[in-house]
């Protein structure tokens, strides 16, 4: 029995050791996902723009596109080709932020892409919330 608490105690120490020596930094946990660099909550200071933006990308991208913006809504599994990944960084480097206003805006047949990306013609007039949906699909970038 004593034998059984000198360890228990041994690991105890050097637990308490580690965890002091680590400079009280937290480290990512396994399984666990990245904290967001941004937030589709609205936020007090989001301005009009930003906060239609935000319910937009909720309610009708992240159908496809997921809240993560991995390409893993609910309806992408019905989808070919696949929505999107907004991390994928070499995608990322390759598009200008005004071929994503037109896409967002036109459709992805206005550029070449599936025609299953919906265009968003009410948005032709907003170029606000449209530079707001480019920030938010920006957000992603890792």
């Amino acid at each position: 029995m004593k034998t059984k608490l000198q360890t228990i105690s041994l690991l105890a120490s050097i637990l308490l050791g580690a965890t002091a020596c680590s400079g009280g930094e937290e480290t990512a946990k396994p399984n666990t996902p990245p904290a967001a660099k941004f937030s589709l909550e609205p936020q007090a200071d989001d301005t009009a723009a930003m906060k239609e933006a935000k319910t937009r990308f909720t309610t009708v991208c992240a159908s496809c596109h997921g809240t993560t913006g991995m390409g893993d809504g609910v309806a992408a599994a019905a989808l070919n080709p696949k929505p999107r990944s907004y991390s994928d960084q070499a995608w990322q480097a390759s598009v200008t932020d005004e071929h994503l206003a037109k896409v967002i805006v036109e459709g992805g047949a206005a550029v070449g892409k599936s025609p299953m990306m919906t265009a968003n013609g009410d948005l032709a007039g907003k170029k606000d919330v449209v530079d707001a949906l480019v920030k938010i699909i920006r957000s992603y970038r890792k």
